[in-house]
């Protein structure tokens, strides 16, 4: 349990949109389409087209709809769609708190595919977050093609990871670290991979305070972590390291990286759970040598 089952999370504004698609990863998937579940949203490239089963064509309507019956954090433990509204809810609070000017992102979860400005949402491409729309897109999906396909834990614990690296994306770009550390290449110590390291540490700075945000009663939104999921967190920081998913597919280039190593990825999560927001800054500043555990 991750949720405190009595924790108010009616504020919410996640809203569901797209269309039902079959599980990218579901019959006659092989190592490829695995390889592209997960470098889909490391390399923030929809890589569907490589495999069946995932994609839609653009232009085919979607709808949208507010997400109901997620009003506590007993829903929230109950229902993956609830849990992606109650991290919204204890990510904003988080970083209203930390952010002066806080805007926050929109959160919407996929059902099957949609259509964004950055390309199709669904479980073939992951969860991203989508600069010019400020929006952040995932499909509950995906976690279980990570557990069944990948052999990752992907537990409650592993999915706030992600959905909070996500949001990491949109502190960057709200604050203008994106603008001040524009894209460099792919290769260890180029900005992306730091851009990735810093988010992985803000979402270990999340969860490291996950239980000083509290509703309008004074319940805190979520419990503190057990070790058995922060290790479910490190696994998924682990699964999309750069050099464990070139080792999946039988090669390895740092040259090529864009998100950093599995080692990498675990360091800043840790150091964000450890110390806190302000040990994040260190991504840009520490020689890419230092960047590792």
């Amino acid at each position: 349990m991750t949720f405190n089952p009595d924790a108010d999370l009616s504020t919410n504004t996640t809203r569901r949109r797209g269309r039902n698609a079959a599980i990218a990863g579901g019959t006659g998937v092989g190592v490829l389409g695995i390889i592209a579940l997960i470098a889909g949203p490391l390399l923030g490239i929809d890589l569907s087209g490589l495999f069946g089963g995932g994609a839609a064509p653009r232009g085919g309507s979607s709808g949208s709809s507010v997400i109901e019956d997620c009003d506590t954090g007993a829903d929230a433990n109950a229902n993956v769609d609830c849990r992606m509204a109650g991290a919204q809810v204890a990510l904003d609070a988080f970083w209203e708190e930390n952010v002066e000017g806080y805007v926050a992102p929109t959160l919407t979860v996929v059902d099957g595919q949609t259509q964004t400005q950055c390309g199709t949402a669904s479980n073939a491409v992951g969860p991203f977050y989508c600069p010019p729309e400020q929006g952040v897109y995932v499909d509950p999906t995906f976690f279980q093609v990570m557990q069944q396909q990948f052999g990752a834990s992907a537990g409650n614990l592993a999915q706030l990871y992600i959905v909070g690296h996500e949001w990491g994306h949109h502190i960057q770009n709200i604050t203008g670290t994106m603008d001040q550390y524009p894209n460099n290449g792919t290769g260890e110590g180029t900005n992306g991979v730091r851009m990735e390291l810093q988010a992985d540490c803000y979402a270990g700075a999340w969860i490291g305070r996950i239980t000083e945000e509290t509703d309008a009663e004074g319940d805190p939104y979520l419990v503190k972590p057990t070790e058995t999921e922060l290790e479910d967190a490190l696994n998924a920081a682990f699964v999309v390291g750069d050099d464990h998913i070139q080792e999946l597919s039988g090669f390895q280039n740092p040259e090529s990286w864009t998100h950093g190593s599995s080692a990498q990825r675990q360091r800043w999560f840790a150091e964000g759970y450890a110390n806190g927001l302000g040990v994040c800054a260190q991504v840009f500043t520490l020689p890419a040598d230092q960047l590792d555990p």
